[in-house]
């Protein structure tokens, strides 16, 4: 079976990841895009899943910087899909970091 980004499946996909596109929060006068896709889902005792993440936010001002994370478990967004949430700080680079804060683009699959 073929599962496209845009199909509606019930319960968990294995092996899916997740793509985001976003930015950071504002820290020594600038901000970093972070474009971003996950490792593959890490199943949960409760049933759901988490992905681990990591990489560089885009080179701006100068410098870049680092960051490693895990979501929260996945969150149902109806029609079959859901997506997850990430609150995290970057490394700290040319003396700041960065705090990072939102959801990835939503993936087949309810849980």
């Amino acid at each position: 079976m073929s599962i496209g980004k845009d199909d509606a499946v019930r319960g968990r996909v294995i092996g899916h990841t997740h793509g985001s596109v976003d930015y950071t929060g504002l820290a020594d006068g600038h901000v970093h895009q972070c474009l971003d896709v996950t490792h593959p889902a890490i199943p949960t005792p409760d049933g759901s899943h988490i992905h681990y993440t990591e990489g560089y936010v885009v080179f701006e001002d100068g410098h870049t910087h680092h960051y490693r994370a895990y979501s929260s478990t996945a969150i149902p967004v109806g029609n079959g899909r859901h997506v997850h949430y990430y609150d995290f700080y970057t490394s700290e680079d040319d003396g700041h970091r960065h705090h990072v804060k939102g959801v990835d683009m939503p993936a087949p699959g309810d849980r």
